[in-house]
């Protein structure tokens, strides 16, 4: 396993607790940034984040998952604050993100871990989950449908359309860079409050926020989306693995009708629906990390 000190201010120094460490990986010839912490050889959880979001999003569910006895690795994925941002929007397919925290379970000796995700990284959890079965133990979802269902809702639903507007955005060349990075990125940071309760994101965690994104530029992020556009759907099957999908049932972007329907697709699935709550929802209830401890923890039923 390739291993460096990541050098900056959005690296693991940010948690000054429960020995929380930063290093870059070679993964999938990328150097990819990864906080992680935990007894080395405690069971394997591995938390992925959204857009635009970084590993500091996870910063309250590292500490508690520490505690229960857990390893945590929680990356930075491709185009991401520390890692590095290939060109090219087809390196941002769900099939490159996917395989790169297949080969991050790899980089910590294990065959498979529990694999945690929100927003975007939500989809990434559930095509490893679809496509490595073997690979994941227990599979955990923040506000982010199966893909079969967001699709078919996508194809029924002119609210969902019209709620998933900034995916058709982000297709257009040039103006969405153009618009984010403009006035210090104020755009972006209305993402993160319009998406929000109130106090969700203080001035503070703002500017780190800020900070990771000038890291590597806003144009790796926005090609997620449209290497999203252009990836392979993952097959139609049921999830096998234990599954617990956390909602917040005020997530403007997404129906919660959504996370009801997902089940249908979970051989062993549990929902949390939290009302009052946004699309934050790990930010907003602690609940959701109780959740998540109590189901990486229990045995399959």
């Amino acid at each position: 396993m390739a291993v460096t000190e990541a050098p900056t201010d959005t690296n693991a120094s940010l948690l000054d607790a429960h020995g929380l460490e930063s290093s870059y990986r070679k993964i999938n010839d990328l150097k990819l940034h990864v906080a992680a912490a935990g007894d080395p050889e405690g069971p394997l959880v591995v938390l992925l984040h959204g857009h635009p979001d970084f590993w500091y999003g996870w910063r309250d569910q590292i500490g508690p998952l520490v505690d229960a006895g857990f390893r945590v690795v929680v990356p930075d994925q491709r185009g991401c604050n520390l890692s590095d941002a290939p060109d090219g929007i087809d390196a941002y397919q769900l099939s490159n993100l996917t395989a790169d925290v297949c080969e991050l379970i790899h980089s910590e000796d294990r065959t498979s871990a529990h694999v945690v995700g929100h927003d975007f990284g939500g989809f990434v959890a559930w095509n490893i989950a679809l496509r490595h079965p073997s690979m994941v133990n227990h599979l955990g979802i923040l506000n982010v449908p199966h893909p079969t269902v967001y699709g078919e809702t996508l194809r029924s639903s002119p609210q969902q359309i019209i709620r998933s507007w900034y995916v058709w955005f982000y297709q257009v060349p040039k103006l969405p860079e153009w618009l984010l990075r403009r006035n210090d990125m104020d755009n972006m940071v209305d993402s993160l409050k319009i998406t929000s309760n109130e106090g969700t994101f203080d001035n503070e965690t703002i500017e780190r926020y800020k900070t990771a994104w000038k890291n590597t530029g806003i144009e790796p992020r926005i090609n997620w989306y449209r290497g999203f556009r252009r990836s392979d759907s993952p097959p139609r099957d049921t999830v096998t693995q234990p599954t617990l999908i956390c909602w917040g049932e005020d997530d403007i972007a997404l129906r919660p009708s959504m996370a009801e329907e997902s089940l249908h697709y979970c051989e062993d699935g549990k929902l949390r629906m939290f009302p009052n709550t946004s699309h934050w929802v790990h930010h907003e209830r602690e609940e959701v990390t109780d959740e998540l401890v109590r189901h990486l923890t229990r045995t399959s039923s």
